[in-house]
């Protein structure tokens, strides 16, 4: 049996399905539902339990200016280059019990592995927990892996505001004080060896084909945009539809104008309209105010760029006689994954006798940002139904223990 193969079956399905339940407890809601935003008391209460359990692999905690949390267990090679692997510990405000904190937890059992089985890897092995990954809380999302990879400074997000009103750089800052006692390490400025994170797939490909594992060959690009139409609130039995400057009608004739020109026969763009706020939001009075986002994704770049370039004038021919306001809030370019990793995940699979297909992650991770700066890949485990997001979301042990078992595998060819 070699090395990988050794560690592969040390890995505890029972020991890493106990740890989500156990961190399924922090922000619990009906429905077997968690909400654990980031830099709450809840997501520091799970940032210390973490900690401990990777201190009881064998390995040591710190955390950087973005508040990424890194566990490291040491190489024979300090020197050399570690392996990176984890993924984010923030859930939605209806969120599941698995979406995230899987990658971490089994990035961690793999260290848990190492440690039960006596191994100790060439190069070192480092488990990340990044920074506000959902965006639920303070928006963008992937805030921590955006500023760790360079893609945006942290302080770029000091202002976004949670629905309370409180800053993002005030909430960061005060984890890091609660966090005094936790070694500090610099934000970047180290180039893993390769970065592997684990996710559950959040679509229903791998249930429906009997498959266990996604070797994830990429992540589609996305843009986010904000829309303010502003027009004039009126009385709604008074004012004569000549008259009126009305938002909300603005807004009908601006989704179906994008509607039109966001159409892909193929079905790959993904085009929603997923946020709407109406002013004064009456029954009664005639809308002076609608504010809308628009999520817009695909894996070619130049289609995403074409398109999203396309809205501003659409709008502008589409919405009549009101204020157009766009801001863009989110541009992350499509990432195409290491073919050499996606090669070895597939070759971790059969190893290890689980079905496995290559496939394309439609949702953002992570991994996208990391990506700029190391060789990274992703490891989709089922999710049953392809439902995430929500408190039914559910993966069962076996199918998140094999995949921990070819995450195993794939890290300590790594770091072998």
């Amino acid at each position: 049996m070699s090395l990988s193969e050794r560690v592969a079956a040390a890995v505890d399905g029972a020991r890493q399905w106990q740890r989500l339940m156990d961190m399924a407890k922090l922000g619990a809601i009906a429905g077997d539902g968690v909400d654990r935003a980031c830099l709450t008391p809840l997501d520091r209460d799970a940032r210390r339990i973490v900690m401990r359990w990777a201190e009881e692999a064998g390995a040591t905690c710190s955390v950087d200016a973005a508040g990424n949390l890194w566990l490291r267990r040491e190489g024979t090679d300090p020197a050399a280059a570690p392996v990176l692997s984890g993924s984010h510990m923030d859930t939605q405000p209806q969120g599941g019990r698995f979406d995230g904190i899987y990658g971490v937890l089994a990035a961690l059992e793999v260290m848990s592995a190492l440690q039960d089985s006596g191994v100790t890897t060439r190069r070192p092995m480092e488990v990340v927990a990044w920074t506000n990954e959902e965006g639920s809380r303070f928006g963008p999302g992937c805030m921590g892996s955006m500023a760790w990879s360079g893609h945006s400074e942290i302080e770029t997000f000091s202002d976004s505001t949670d629905a309370q009103g409180l800053r993002f750089g005030d909430a960061l800052a005060e984890l890091l004080a609660s966090e005094a006692d936790v070694p500090r390490r610099a934000l970047g400025g180290t180039t893993p060896h390769a970065y592997i994170e684990a996710h559950i797939e959040q679509g229903p490909l791998l249930e429906r084909e009997g498959l266990a594992i996604g070797a994830v060959t990429g992540i589609q690009g996305s843009r986010w945009f904000v829309v303010t139409l502003t027009g004039d609130s009126a009385h709604a039995g008074t004012t004569p539809l000549r008259l009126r400057r009305d938002a909300m009608q603005a807004f009908v004739r601006v989704a179906t104008a994008l509607n039109t020109i966001m159409d892909d026969p193929d079905d790959v763009l993904r085009f929603t309209i997923g946020r709407l706020q109406v002013e004064p939001n009456s029954s009664n009075s005639v809308a002076g105010r609608v504010v809308f986002t628009i999520d817009l994704r695909h894996p070619d770049a130049a289609v995403l760029r074409a398109r999203g370039d396309a809205i501003l004038g659409v709008i502008e021919a589409a919405a009549g006689d009101v204020t157009i306001d766009l801001r863009e809030t989110f541009d992350a370019p499509p990432s195409v994954f290491d073919p050499d990793l996606v090669s070895m995940i597939e070759q971790a699979a059969t190893a290890l006798q689980v079905g496995c297909r290559r496939m394309p992650s439609g949702a953002f991770h992570d991994a996208q940002f990391v990506n700029r700066v190391c060789p990274s890949a992703m490891i989709f485990v089922p999710s049953h139904k392809g439902i995430s997001h929500n408190p039914a979301e559910y993966s069962s042990p076996e199918q998140l223990e094999s995949g921990a078992r070819v995450l195993a595998w794939t890290l300590m060819e790594l770091a072998s």
